[in-house]
């Protein structure tokens, strides 16, 4: 289906830049009692556990004896060289950060509460050594702060990861827990969205990215940083291939694609293979500018719905792929290297499975069920990934969480997120699920009252319509990203909420419910916290 209105292009979305707190850099000395500055209205901290981790605490003079610990989310742990597009420059901080953003630090130290928070030891992915950090914080400042009640215990991403293994460790030692748009149970559910994908980006586009295996210390680096600048690269040349097939109808390929590729499939519209690649990985189809549902012109247009049908979700792939591919290769080595070996194994999976529930959802845009079965059959044919054994055991044995709850949690994720799926936390709350049931039975049976739940699991949701378009006709991608897409996007009204909710809780032992929470979530905007509501588990879980 050919669109008429003029397309120009569409500009990939760079890669979210990691929010950095400006604060003094702490002492080196390890297991130190923190050096505090004595200012009022508000006394600053900072120190390093013994770990050598640094850390920053912030205490206001009216202190009412609750802490919040933010756990900060997934830094890279190598420098990346000026020349990679979009995150060039990157050098390696462990910069203390006390909360997500200024602006709620100052709200919560206005309110009397104490915040704190770490630099980590190391960065990329360190569950167990953020939590060993977090407990021996925790201790510190009781031993520096002899009036504290309550510890509150909150972070985003990998940091809701560390954040979800803190509150199992410590159960009821902390009051109340938010492991906000939390990263999966085990690094091997993310290391698996990120290696399908990766897998899909190069069997279908540039077979000359290593997408893993990479070899040990300096020589694996650099197939890594080459990796980055391949994998934006071929990007960019979807962009451009994907902008004239929504304008002429003919398929335009990168011209990296194996002629293998384009002997097989090479009259389908390249638009159709990324699709394909994004579902079957699990990102969402919908992006920080496009939804699936608008398109230039009149609603009654054809340019308007074949941009909706055919374009939008490929493009939302592109986008968000775009923003994941960076994590993707960096979390990837950084894993490979802890484990000592490749950990991304794809022999066995069944990539036909894994996209069947979508497939007819998205059958306009893959070009149709026989399109969608030549793709997906020369995948079934396509050299695999194979992992080491040893290394994939010694990934397993790194943290994982359960989804015990023992004290009033909240998790909070865009339903479009497509680093930490909203299935992640959906995932939580079906573990939880079991263990309050099994609770409700035996206050029943013990003829005590039912009990509440401890989980309130907040979801932020896109708008229906929200893609603009410029005067061409052309996708805008220049705006702020819509509400429940990107990674960690949330307003300044939903990490308050989320922190009155858990000053609440910590406070009364449990949650806020009924009217009153409801009422809370509508007026923080954007947001259901409907109990039916289930985003789609990740592959890790629904598939493999």
């Amino acid at each position: 289906m050919k669109i008429s209105s003029t397309y120009k292009k569409v500009a990939v979305l760079a890669a979210s830049a990691l929010a950095a707190l400006a604060f003094t850099s702490a002492p080196t000395a390890a297991h130190a009692a923190p050096a505090c500055d004595g200012k009022v209205p508000v006394t600053s901290c900072i120190g390093a556990t013994s770990d050598g981790a640094p850390y920053s605490m912030m205490v206001p003079a009216n202190f009412n004896g609750t802490v919040y610990l933010y756990s900060h989310g997934y830094r890279y742990n190598v420098d990346i060289p000026s020349a990679i597009p979009l995150i060039g420059g990157y050098k390696i901080t462990n910069t203390p950060q006390p909360g997500p953003n200024a602006t709620i630090i100052g709200y919560l130290l206005s309110k009397g509460y104490a915040v704190m928070g770490s630099g980590f030891a190391r960065q990329g992915w360190n569950g167990d050594s953020g939590v060993a950090t977090d407990v021996e914080l925790i201790n510190t400042f009781k031993t520096q702060f002899t009036k504290t009640t309550h510890v509150i215990a909150w972070g985003e991403s990998l940091g809701g990861f560390i954040t979800q293994g803190l509150a199992e460790k410590l159960g009821t030692q902390l009051s109340a827990a938010a492991p906000l748009c939390m990263a999966s149970s085990t690094v091997e559910a993310e290391l698996k969205m990120a290696g399908d994908f990766l897998w899909g980006v190069k069997t279908f586009f540039d077979p000359s990215i290593k997408a893993g295996n990479y070899s040990a210390g300096a020589a694996g680096y650099a197939e890594a940083m080459t990796d980055l600048g391949k994998v934006f690269t071929v990007m960019g040349k979807l962009q451009a291939g994907i902008g004239k097939e929504l304008v002429t109808g003919a398929p335009s390929w990168p011209d990296t694609t194996p002629a293998a590729v384009k002997s097989m499939l090479g009259t389908i519209p390249s638009r159709s293979a990324l699709l394909l690649i994004g579902l079957m990985a699990g990102l969402p189809a919908q992006s920080a500018h496009f939804d699936g549902t608008t398109g230039p012109g009149s609603p009654n247009s054809s340019s308007y719905t074949g941009f909706a049908l055919l374009g939008s979700p490929a493009l939302a792939i592109l986008e968000n792929g775009t923003n994941a591919a960076a994590l993707a290769i960096l979390a990837t080595l950084d894993v490979e290297q802890q484990a000592g070996g490749a950990t991304f194994d794809n022999t066995k999976t069944d990539y036909a499975a894994q996209v069947a529930s979508e497939a007819s959802t998205y059958s306009a845009a893959l070009s149709g069920s026989t399109a969608t079965n030549g793709m997906l059959a020369y995948l079934a044919a396509a050299p695999r990934a194979t992992a080491n054994p040893a290394a994939v055991t010694k990934m397993r044995s790194l943290l994982q969480w359960t989804g015990k709850i023992s004290v009033p949690e909240v998790t909070m994720v865009g339903v479009s997120d497509p680093i930490t799926p909203a299935g992640d936390s959906t995932y939580l709350a079906n573990q939880y699920a079991a263990q309050y049931a099994a609770q409700i039975k035996a206050n029943i049976k013990n003829h005590l009252p039912r009990g509440s739940s401890n989980l309130i699991s907040i979801y932020g949701l896109t708008p229906t319509h929200y893609t603009t378009f410029d005067a061409t006709g052309s996708p805008v991608t220049s705006t702020p990203a819509a509400n429940g897409t990107n990674h960690c996007n949330f307003t300044t009204a939903q990490y308050k909420t989320v922190a009155d909710l858990l000053a609440y809780a910590s406070t009364n032992g449990k949650h806020l419910s009924g009217g009153p929470l409801l009422t809370a979530v509508r007026k923080m905007g954007g947001s259901t916290v409907d109990l039916k509501f289930q985003a789609a588990l990740p592959k890790y879980y629904s598939q493999d």
